[in-house]
């Protein structure tokens, strides 16, 4: 059984990265309606129905709290945290 492997798009914030998989997000809009700081919008490319995609339409304003990634039914956001920079200062 081969492993399925599916596209993601990437958009890098200042806190952190959101990833979006066209081939798994349906178009549903729970994370653009459970975002706390109204960051996700309709992209311009369809999903897996044939429907509008979400992206970060105000990257700037996101906080990588993660509840989009934890309401998406279909696994197709993940939020990749950036390490803060003191951290990075502790380990040299």
């Amino acid at each position: 059984m081969s492993k399925k492997t599916f596209r993601k798009l990437q958009y890098e914030g200042t806190k952190g990265c959101f990833n979006i998989s066209p081939d798994l997000c349906k178009g549903c809009g729970l994370c653009k309606e459970k975002c706390p700081t109204d960051v996700l919008d309709w992209g311009k490319e369809l999903g897996v129905y044939g429907t509008p995609i979400i992206v970060p339409a105000r990257l700037e304003q996101c906080i990588v709290c993660g509840i989009c990634e934890l309401v998406c039914p279909d696994a197709a956001i993940l939020i990749e945290k950036k390490e803060k920079e003191k951290k990075k200062a502790k380990e040299s």
